[in-house]
């Protein structure tokens, strides 16, 4: 019996879908927990999922060693230690496409009414000033949209600004084919030269941390805005606060902050706070009925496909294998250091036992390997301990 907690609110919709799969034993936790509770959550768990506040750490992993699979509801996997769980056999999935479409109309949102000068004008407006000038507030159109990560969501983004008559550049560390009439940038500060409008659409790396700071901050235009609604340490939030007192940048709108608060009883903490000229957003990007509905979806079939099947198609830090159904009595997963002779001792046991390997799939991915052997008769516990007990094995489950 495989039971399945969620925590964070995830959607009923995945709810639905696990529980249409045949998973019966299905546990919600409204909020996110940490330590000596989030343990306690999971002590029987084989599966978890969450969002983006619950930390599974390398301690959390140590105390879990019945967990088989940890899903994120969301894109971002910062919030697991990834090292660890591929080290634990444990594969980590997300939902790097269903929430695309909401960012980036928040992100388009957010250019125009920061260009309109609409945040300022709405602050005066509740203070009982009345400021109908139009200095400072410009259309869209022809201005330019400086992308600055060109993943999924970055060339979602440029695709809906050219719509509204933007012109669109993009800089990424890799060479990505450039949709509409995007051009791509040499180098960064090529890119905050020019751009009108800049947004952030990085992956929370140590690459990127502080990617915009001070030196780059200074690079941009006066008249230029930031957006960063992709990870909240990709900003230098004091060297942002300084420009816009100085009036070095027109204006900024932060929905992702390097500290954030664990729920809605603790308090929003920024030096942003504050000022007019700052639109500032809880982590909504991806908080829409639509994509929330659709990461429910898509990563509750991921935890079911895994669960019942062994696909790891799509796991961020483990070797993928693609769907196949089950139509054998007996499906083997295999989790092994990746190294010499591991398939060999373990298809010379099956040998042993007078086993018929029916199909058998292999990859691999640094130092993890990962076996899938179907098998037409049943399997025993002794010989599943005899595998268990091999050289080089993580982990091995029976399906």
């Amino acid at each position: 019996m495989n039971q399945i907690v969620l925590l964070e609110k995830i959607h009923q919709n995945a709810v639905a879908l696990l529980a249409e799969q045949g998973f019966t034993d299905i546990k919600q936790i409204d909020g996110a927990l940490s330590g000596a509770e989030l343990i306690e959550a999971l002590k029987d768990a084989s599966a978890v999922g969450i969002r983006s506040r619950t930390q599974i750490t390398a301690e959390v992993l140590e105390a879990l060693p019945r967990l088989r699979t940890i899903a994120c509801f969301c894109i971002g996997t910062n919030q697991v230690d990834l090292d660890a769980a591929s080290l634990r056999g444990i594969p980590v999935f997300n939902a790097p496409f269903s929430n695309t479409r909401s960012v980036a109309e928040l992100v388009i949102a957010q250019a125009i009414l920061l260009l309109r000068r609409v945040p300022e004008k709405n602050a005066m407006a509740h203070r009982g000033l009345w400021d109908k000038n139009a200095k400072g507030s410009f259309e869209v159109r022809n201005k330019t949209l400086g992308i600055i990560g060109y993943g999924n969501i970055g060339a979602q983004v440029g695709i809906l600004a050219e719509s509204v008559g933007m012109r669109v550049c993009y800089f990424d560390v890799e060479n990505k084919l450039p949709l509409g009439n995007a051009q791509s940038m040499l180098t960064l500060d090529a890119l905050l030269r020019k751009a009108n409008v800049v947004t952030l659409h990085v992956p929370g790396e140590n690459s990127t941390v502080n990617i915009i700071n001070k030196e780059r901050l200074a690079c941009m235009k006066s008249s230029a805005v930031l957006i960063n609604a992709s990870r909240g340490n990709v900003v230098d939030i004091d060297a942002l606060h300084d420009a816009l007192i100085h009036k070095k940048l027109a204006g900024a709108a932060i929905d992702v902050f390097p500290h954030e608060p664990g729920s809605e009883k603790e308090e929003f903490v920024s030096p942003l706070r504050g000022l007019d000229n700052v639109i500032l957003t809880p982590h909504i990007g991806g908080s829409t009925e639509e994509a929330q509905e659709n990461i429910g979806r898509e990563v509750a079939d991921k935890i079911a496909r895994y669960l019942l099947a062994g696909t790891t198609r799509s796991a961020v830090n483990f070797p993928g294998i693609s769907y196949q159904p089950k139509n054998v009595h007996s499906r083997i997963l295999h989790i092994h250091r990746n190294e010499p002779g591991v398939i060999a001792r373990m298809n010379a046991i099956f040998s042993d036992n007078g086993l018929n390997i029916v199909a058998q799939q292999l990859q691999t991915r640094q130092e993890i390997g990962y076996a899938i052997t179907d098998i037409d008769t049943p399997i025993a516990e002794e010989l599943m301990t005899q595998l268990r007990h091999t050289p080089a094995t993580i982990r091995c489950d029976l399906i």
